[in-house]
């Protein structure tokens, strides 16, 4: 077995014993309260951009759902200018995934514009 193989893991099979369940309270115990948190949404009017802008000021991030939204509405472009506005005073970011996902970020999280890798 190589070296690249060895560190990229490629050939050989593996087993159950191979991997380690980690449980997850026992990590957040340890790192204690996380400075921001990452919450998802699903907008479906322009009243749920309430609880996600409430959530940018509280310095979260939101990942929100817009596939119940018609693209060609006029409700998604109030939705993005009112989210886009919240954005702006709290110096975060804002980015549309495709046709099916807005990301928004409180201060001083950006979002890169490139995928990794590329």
């Amino acid at each position: 077995m190589g070296l690249m193989s060895k560190i990229l893991g490629g050939g050989g099979t593996r087993t159950t014993e191979d991997y380690v369940e980690l449980d997850v309270d026992d990590i957040a115990a340890e790192s204690g309260e996380a400075a921001m948190c990452v919450r998802f949404a699903e907008i479906d009017g322009q009243s749920a951009t309430i609880d996600i802008k409430d959530a940018v000021y509280d310095g979260d991030m939101v990942v929100a759902d817009i596939t119940r939204l018609r693209t060609k509405d006029k409700t998604v472009e109030h939705v993005l200018d009112e989210l886009r506005q919240v954005v702006h005073e709290v110096g975060g970011d804002i980015v549309q995934k495709g046709d099916d996902q807005i990301i928004v970020t409180p201060t001083g999280v950006s979002i890169s514009r490139e995928k990794l890798g590329q």
